[in-house]
């Protein structure tokens, strides 16, 4: 894993909305077409992962977003101040999936940034330049989309009402973060 540096390293609050980063969290690609998989992550997790198309599961600690039939993210609900709680949740997952050959276990923290968007006015903000449907989304706590936003995609976890995670890729995070700041002033 590499040095964690923040492209965004900041919070900011408008009328109705709180935007902000978390970091640092882990996060872990999951792929795999073997039946036994999802047992293999069931046990290792304590966490079913879903099997239906854009829904997620999740206990105190964890979440697993579906991405596709074959792939998942799993993404911590914490912080971790230490790099070996990190390689004790990737080790588990590749010595149960990885090495017995289920399927491939990547660590992708570098690759996305968590962006943690709570407040009455979240989907308002997404709407200004997002071309997914949202009516159905927001009133279904679990939801996932994958999708664009100011030509930027990203992915966007209902994690409850009015409390969204949206991963965006590090090198386009500082953009999305700038958009979205001037949008919500408007707002």
């Amino acid at each position: 894993m590499l040095n964690y540096n923040s492209p965004i390293n900041d919070k900011k609050e408008y009328s109705d909305l709180i935007m902000s980063e978390i970091e640092p969290i882990i996060k872990i690609n999951l792929r795999g077409k073997k039946r036994d998989l999802l047992t293999k992550i069931g046990k290792s997790l304590s966490i079913i992962p879903p099997t239906e198309a854009n829904t997620s599961s999740g206990n105190d600690n964890l979440n697993i977003i579906w991405l596709s039939p074959d792939e998942w993210m799993v993404y911590s609900n914490n912080k971790f101040n230490s790099e070996n709680d990190n390689y004790k949740l990737e080790d588990g997952l590749f010595n149960e999936i990885s090495k017995i050959n289920y399927g491939s276990v990547t660590n992708v923290t570098d690759q996305w940034v968590m962006i943690n968007l709570k407040g009455d006015k979240v989907f308002e903000l997404f709407s200004t330049s997002c071309p997914f449907n949202f009516n159905k989304f927001k009133n279904t706590k679990g939801s996932v989309v994958q999708t664009v936003m100011n030509h930027i995609d990203v992915i966007i976890h209902h994690k409850n009402i009015n409390d969204i995670n949206l991963f965006v890729r590090r090198s386009f995070s500082n953009h999305l973060w700038s958009w979205m700041n001037d949008s919500a002033r408007f707002l």
